[in-house]
């Protein structure tokens, strides 16, 4: 999850796409487009496996946007192939009220 929030602070597309399932994998991600978001922090509120190859990680991030700050509350389901963790999909806890 981390490489995975550095990968878009850093605007890696490529490294998002290898990391994203094939299953759910969007086409493009257009992380280039206007306006781009400026990411303050990552904080990692829980992780679990939940298999012998799949796990999920509760994650706030931080980010503004026309100086306007946000916040991203998500629960990310990964699995693991070849050795390998992918990307699948994320939910956002309906508790979540920023």
């Amino acid at each position: 999850m981390r490489s995975r929030y550095s990968a878009y602070v850093l605007g890696l597309e490529d490294y998002l796409l290898r990391t994203w399932h094939s299953d759910t994998r969007p086409p493009v991600l257009k992380l280039d487009a206007e306006p781009r978001p400026q990411w303050l922090g990552l904080e990692i509120k829980r992780s679990a496996e939940t298999g012998a190859d799949s796990a999920i990680v509760e994650f706030v991030a931080r980010y503004k946007v026309g100086g306007r700050a946000h916040r991203l509350h998500e629960t990310s389901r990964f699995v693991r192939e070849d050795g390998r963790w992918y990307y699948v999909s994320g939910e956002f806890p309906a508790s979540a009220n920023y």
